[in-house]
């Protein structure tokens, strides 16, 4: 999964640091040939974005099957870890996603979970 930002300069989506260019490149650099892509494109704001939504559920995902959890009993787990225990991601702002992000990379290398 590649997640980075882009900003409009002089009419162009340019990256606004090499480190999310340099993530780009390599995320291309690793697709197989043929392989296809889900692109979500939205404005930054406060909120947490549905790339960050949709990373946290991912990474949830391979931790619950790695691990032999449902998916519910991680998202549980990681909301915990992250303290939003009783909150939405789709209320999160982006600090908050962040965490449950971290928390994810957490439990991940704790368990030897490589999420790519």
């Amino acid at each position: 999964m590649f997640t980075g930002k882009l900003v409009k300069k002089d009419g162009k989506l340019v990256y606004p640091n090499s480190k999310d260019k340099t993530l780009y490149e390599i995320f291309i650099k690793n697709l197989k040939e043929g392989e296809e892509l889900d692109i979500f494109i939205s404005i930054s704001g406060v909120k947490a974005s549905t790339a960050q939504i949709s990373k946290v559920h991912t990474c949830i995902r391979v931790i619950a099957m790695d691990l032999g959890y449902t998916f519910e009993e991680m998202k549980l787990l990681v909301k915990e870890q992250a303290g939003l225990k009783d909150r939405s991601f789709a209320d999160c702002n982006k600090d908050e996603i962040t965490l449950a992000i971290e928390a994810c990379n957490c439990i991940a290398e704790d368990n030897g979970i490589n999420l790519g």
